[in-house]
């Protein structure tokens, strides 16, 4: 006697793509980083320090990496987008 077993179901994701948990909402494409920077006065980047508070959308302008905007806020740390990639950099705790 012979036991029937169903196939697997199999998904083809393209990029790493994962299928959505229930209740989730799918992502919206970011701005990149000439859509945050273009047309920006030198002004709006202020200086980064790790003294600083950063909220997202900020402007900042780093030693190292040059110019770039905060897309993400995490406890200690922030996500600033800058020209050749993203960036994990600290920040002020409040």
């Amino acid at each position: 006697m012979s036991m029937k077993r169903t196939k697997q179901r199999t998904y083809n994701f393209r990029d790493g793509d994962q299928p959505l948990a229930l209740g989730q909402k799918a992502r919206e494409p970011g701005k990149t980083w000439a859509q945050w920077t273009e047309g920006q006065p030198e002004e709006a980047f202020g200086a980064y320090s790790l003294k600083t508070r950063y909220s997202k959308g900020q402007l900042v302008s780093h030693p190292t990496f040059g110019k770039g905007a905060v897309i993400a806020i995490h406890d200690s740390h922030v996500e600033v987008l800058f020209a050749d990639a993203k960036r994990r950099l600290g920040h002020a705790m409040a």
